[in-house]
């Protein structure tokens, strides 16, 4: 199966057999993206909890679980779930939240989907990976930019005969990088650790494991550009473009193969150059190609009320949680938001930490 093939929906009463499961944290993003998610998923949610008790007893009550606590050890212990839902905040030393809790969880004998950032350091990961093995247990974070169906589509056009390898990539992102004095306290980059992710998960996903990296950085906005080698002999950019206007196209990602190219904008809008040569130049009356030449655009209509025109669908919440489910359901090999790709994007993370602007690093 293609990474964009259609996949048909069911609806979470439609399932057979469902997996139970808690759920710790009652915040916004959770209420939004998250538990709604769980409508197209085979998920029996059974258990939530929140340090305020009456926010946990109202999500339970409007999002169908038995049970609210305040005490997520006591949850695990009387609940004993198979998967634990995680999506929560930050210590006041800035240190993720979600990485104890998921400590916890795995060896209470329950699988983890965490939102992202997995953690605040490559060593927590390595940790995580251990509990993981040990507990025999799978641990998956919220990549939700790997399964936009616009990423996945760039994804399957690489390597293909009609895109060739991937050459080159650029993934533009409008997040500010904090001044040099700043990147050791975590506190101060809990901001970018929480959005290095994003574009992380891109850079990854499609380009694999990165070699080196050097950047550049603009110090009124925090804007930087990076660029990066991938061990594959790709090359890549990361433009972190801040000072973006807020009514901007937030992010834009174009791959480059061998003569094919393809542009995401907004992550929803795909366009697919297809392999042609340029008009006779000097020569040409027209700009149009012939048919089989001409340019590709995917976007969704949003006039039907369908799923794929819904965030929960083109920003990839339902998927990400569908691929966990069916890991764990029907033994499916596990492939996206796994501990492996967290590490590749704390690398990065580490990197902007503690590299000098124009210096090129080994990752």
């Amino acid at each position: 199966m293609t990474h964009h093939e259609q996949r048909e929906i069911r609806y979470a009463y439609e399932f057979e057999r469902r997996v139970k499961a808690c759920f710790i944290g009652a915040g916004g993003h959770a209420y939004r993206n998250v538990y709604p998610a769980l409508r197209y998923a085979p998920v029996e949610l059974i258990g939530i909890c929140d340090l305020d008790l009456s926010r946990a007893q109202k999500f339970a009550r409007l999002f169908g679980a038995e049970r609210a606590y305040t005490d997520h050890r006591a949850m695990l212990e009387r609940e004993k779930p198979e998967l634990v839902f995680l999506v929560t905040s930050y210590n006041p030393d800035g240190r993720v939240q979600a990485t104890d809790l998921a400590l916890d969880a795995l060896a209470a004998g329950a699988h983890v989907w965490m939102e992202k950032p997995t953690a605040a350091s490559l060593a927590e990961i390595e940790a995580l990976r251990a509990a993981s093995a040990k507990a025999g247990r799978l641990v998956m974070t919220g990549l939700k930019k790997t399964f936009f169906p616009t990423i996945e589509k760039l994804k399957d056009l690489i390597g293909s005969p009609e895109f060739g390898r991937l050459t080159s990539l650029n993934v533009r992102y409008p997040q500010s990088l904090p001044p040099p004095r700043d990147r050791s306290d975590l506190v101060k980059m809990q901001s970018f650790l929480d959005h290095i992710y994003h574009p992380g998960a891109i850079l990854h996903f499609l380009g694999g494991p990165m070699e080196r990296a050097s950047y550049e950085w603009e110090a009124t906005t925090g804007a930087a550009v990076t660029n990066v080698r991938f061990k594959s002999g790709a090359i890549g950019s990361l433009h972190f473009a801040s000072g973006q206007s807020g009514s901007s196209i937030f992010e834009r990602v174009e791959i480059i193969g061998e003569g094919s190219n393809a542009i995401v904008d907004n992550g929803s809008r795909l366009t697919w150059y297809r392999k042609a040569a340029l008009p006779s130049y000097g020569r040409a009356a027209s700009f149009i190609q012939p048919d089989d030449k001409a340019a590709l655009l995917f976007e969704p209509e949003h006039s039907l009320g369908q799923l794929y025109n819904n965030n929960l669908f083109y920003l990839g919440y339902v998927q990400e949680i569908l691929h966990l489910t069916d890991a764990i359901l029907d033994g499916k090999p596990f492939t996206k938001g796994t501990l492996e790709a967290a590490y590749e994007i704390m690398k990065l993370f580490e990197f902007f930490r503690s590299a000098e602007a124009g210096v090129t690093v080994t990752l």
